[in-house]
């Protein structure tokens, strides 16, 4: 299956994924995100917030085909 996929903020930077272009990878079927971010080749312990077609997931989620999923690192400001 075909899975689209955003890095924002320093997991972009880290080259990871981009936040300008989504970029699409292939995982098996009934594969969940913490397989996407292993694939992926992300720091788990950097993935904070995980959107899977636009509603917050845990990394426990499974994907299908076509869905857009955006990773986002701690934010924080003051």
């Amino acid at each position: 299956m075909k899975i689209n996929i955003k890095c924002y903020a320093t997991l972009s930077e880290a080259g990871h994924c981009d936040y300008k272009d989504s970029r699409v990878t292939e995982l098996d079927e009934n594969a969940d995100v913490k397989k996407l971010i292993t694939h992926l080749g992300l720091p788990p312990n950097k993935v904070e917030i995980i959107f899977v077609n636009g509603k917050k997931v845990d990394p426990n989620q499974t994907l299908s085909d076509g869905d857009r999923v955006g990773f986002f690192p701690a934010v924080g400001g003051m």
